[in-house]
């Protein structure tokens, strides 16, 4: 009867997954759910945080130092914490991490505090997401296999965006209303029912290495992880292609000085902010459900291009329109991540994952937070417009010559992730009943 039913649901080789194959997958629905609970929350703390540091500064360069705060915690340490959802239970890394921060949120929404004070508070809430990202990250593979995997990431791709879309647009009059420490509770409430959702819908599952003594040593298994993803020519490629991120963020970094240019206010730096994950929401849509996966690794050098191209038009000094539309496209460029993502998967051991997702999650937000950093000092001299335009030319130049060497060694990767598709190919009509019972197993 299973063979059978096996061969009537078959599919062809390098069929997409469909979402309600994903969000059949209880395990998935808590991991989705409890991403979404913290990105609402920390959208509302990062538009207020931006538009009270420039009004209180009027100073590109304090408004982008203060969101770069967001970013710049995983070059102290995010690398080396990452490494502890390969020495524990993934699930136990989340919840503590998130249990941890809700703690932090709320001291902040309930005492007063010198801006140095908060600045650390904020400083160590953002890097105990660098281990709960990399254990979130090294557990959805063993939710979602196959396509499906890269249907998972693409939903919480499209969240996420949609999340900081709404968030940006909506959340200069959410701070209005509930004011500041409002909106640091309902961050810190956020946290907590996210910890409640993973031990009510995640199974656990051991760590994937034992804890021996030379396991602890958290920094040996950093240089390891470095050695794994920077060793191999195509995982290196990967990395540096999700790490272009650090000139396309430019916008975002700037969004407030740059609305300034118009005249305008929060409405307009909600709106600037929300161009690019509009286009993102838009392009990870199409990539993920109308592009086979072996198509997305081929044209994924030509997205990254795209991510960059638009960004230049911003030198001719175009309407607001212009400029929304303009950061939309290069919102909508900016879904090739999602095949990076998925190829990234399938070239890397399970027993690295999570060391090698966090050095990679970690990257992102490094080079984000130093490129924000960069464009604020820049734009203190040569104006928001220039700086974008700039960051638009030095990314395409980057992303040009990176995929004239990923061209070189993409064969691979291609043929890693056909075979990751072959299982799910083989047994499509029983695999969401399977992972059914898997998520409801103790």
């Amino acid at each position: 009867m299973a063979g059978r039913q096996s061969g009537r649901h078959r599919r062809p080789p390098e069929a997409q997954a469909t979402y309600r194959e994903v969000f059949a997958v209880g395990e998935f629905r808590a991991l989705w759910l409890a991403q979404a609970l913290s990105f609402v929350g920390d959208q509302l703390a990062q538009v207020a945080l931006a538009v009270l540091v420039y009004e209180h500064t009027n100073s590109a360069l304090l408004t982008a130092l203060t969101y770069a705060l967001t970013y710049l915690p995983p070059i102290v340490g995010g690398p080396v914490l990452s490494g502890l959802a390969d020495l524990f239970p993934r699930r136990t890394v989340m919840v503590v991490c998130d249990v941890v921060r809700a703690g932090l949120v709320a001291c902040m929404a309930l005492m007063a505090m010198p801006f140095w004070a908060l600045c650390a508070f904020v400083f160590v809430t953002v890097l105990l997401g660098a281990p709960f990202t990399a254990a979130r990250a090294a557990v959805m593979p063993d939710v979602l296999e196959g396509d499906r995997y890269v249907a998972g990431s693409a939903i919480n791709n499209i969240t996420h965006q949609a999340a900081q879309m709404l968030g940006f647009l909506a959340g200069g009059a959410t701070v209005a209303v509930i004011g500041t420490y409002g909106a640091l509770a309902l961050d810190a409430a956020t946290f907590g029912l996210s910890a409640v959702v993973l031990v009510g819908g995640l199974r656990r599952r051991p760590a994937p290495r034992q804890r021996e003594r030379e396991s602890l040593r958290l920094w040996r298994g950093t240089r390891d992880g470095v050695r794994l993803v920077f060793g191999d020519p195509a995982l290196r490629s990967l990395v540096l292609f999700a790490w272009l991120c650090a000139f396309t963020v430019v916008p975002e970094g700037l969004a407030a000085p740059y609305a300034a240019t118009f005249g305008d206010g929060a409405i307009t730096v909600g709106l600037l902010m929300s161009a690019m994950p509009m286009g993102m929401v838009a392009g990870a849509f199409l990539f993920s459900r109308f592009v086979r996966p072996t198509n997305r690794l081929r044209v994924m050098g030509w997205m990254s291009i795209l991510a960059c191209l638009p960004l230049i038009g911003a030198g001719t000094y175009p309407p607001l329109w212009g400029v929304v539309l303009l950061w939309a496209l290069s919102g909508m460029g900016s879904a090739y991540q999602l095949a990076a993502n998925a190829a990234f998967v399938a070239s890397v051991p399970t027993s690295g994952r999570g060391q090698a997702f966090g050095l990679a999650q970690s990257g992102i937000l490094a080079v984000q937070g130093l490129g924000i950093l960069a464009a604020g000092a820049a734009a203190q001299v040569l104006g928001p417009e220039t700086v974008v335009a700039l960051s638009g030319v030095l990314g395409l130049s980057a992303a040009a010559m990176l995929t004239l060497t990923w061209n070189q060694v993409r064969g691979g990767v291609i043929a890693a992730v056909r075979e990751s598709l072959e299982p799910q190919d083989a047994a499509a009509g029983v695999s969401v009943q399977a992972a059914r019972r898997s998520a409801s197993a103790p």
